[in-house]
């Protein structure tokens, strides 16, 4: 991919809270970029953005698309406000992230991702079928650009996103492996996880995470630097290589504290680059 090195490091940063000087000062040179709901989509910032990237020599792998009104408090907070579920945001979402798909498609990204939220395991449920058929739509319209879907992991175990990819029958559909999320939402291990879904990934995060505590229902798990969590990331990483995926290892740390995130980055940057060793 444009020169990149196999499993070469990169960063999963945010339009309005990262600037492209802090990513590439960590001698990264692909990532992610994540747009925020609130953002505005205008030709200026895809050109401002367009001019950065070309600038620095910067591959964008993935756009990310975030909506309006999320909220990853909890899990029954993840599944009342994430992504296509919520019925009354659903129609504006899907307009939104096919503004993300033209967006992407100025800076020359070659997919787009999200969070669709937790789709039902009922296949006949009214929800789960106008997911799918938002997923379809958005998918249609990702491919006049060329481009792939990626769903992201972790908000189902790996069996029903699978069946579900199945029932939305699109050649475009792809997945955002994250093994951390798999371990938040108490979903299942990631290096099976990974096994399962491997033929179907196109991209990755590099994040870490401890599993729900046993004795709080509907907890999210706690997310840690990488490498101090219980993925198991030099695991990740080498079974990312058995089954043969080749794309970027983008770090993804999501925390409050905006220096300590740039830290933690950093630092997995290094972690990443010593496993590859």
């Amino acid at each position: 991919m444009h020169g990149l090195e196999s499993r070469e490091p990169g960063v999963m940063f945010w339009a309005g809270r990262d600037s492209l000087a802090e990513i590439t000062a960590m001698g990264v040179r692909c990532g992610q970029l994540g747009l925020g709901g609130d953002l505005d989509l205008t030709f200026a910032a895809a050109e401002t953005w367009r001019g950065d990237l070309e600038r620095d020599g910067f591959t964008l792998v993935t756009v990310f698309a975030a909506y309006t009104g999320e909220s990853y408090a909890d899990i029954p907070t993840v599944q009342r406000t994430v992504g296509f579920i919520p019925r009354e945001t659903r129609a504006g979402r899907e307009r939104r992230t096919m503004e993300v798909s033209d967006f992407a498609a100025r800076l020359g990204a070659p997919a787009i991702a999200c969070h669709i939220g937790f789709v039902p395991e009922d296949t006949g449920d009214p929800d789960y079928v106008a997911v799918r058929e938002v997923v379809r739509r958005v998918c249609d319209h990702a491919a006049t650009h060329g481009q792939f879907f990626a769903l992201e992991t972790g908000q189902e175990r790996a069996e029903v996103l699978l069946r579900f990819m199945d029932d939305v029958a699109r050649p475009n559909l792809a997945i955002n492996f994250d093994p951390a999320n798999m371990i938040l939402y108490g979903t299942g291990d990631p290096i099976e996880a990974l096994r399962t879904l491997g033929p179907r990934v196109n991209s990755v995060h590099c994040k870490d995470g401890d599993w729900p505590p046993a004795d709080q229902p509907g907890a999210l798990g706690t997310e840690r630097p990488l490498g101090q969590g219980s993925v198991g990331i030099a695991r990740f990483v080498a079974t990312l290589a058995e089954i043969g995926f080749t794309g970027p290892l983008n770090v993804e740390r999501e925390t409050e504290d905006q220096a300590g995130r740039l830290r933690d980055i950093a630092a997995a940057i290094r972690l990443l680059r010593s496993l590859a060793h």
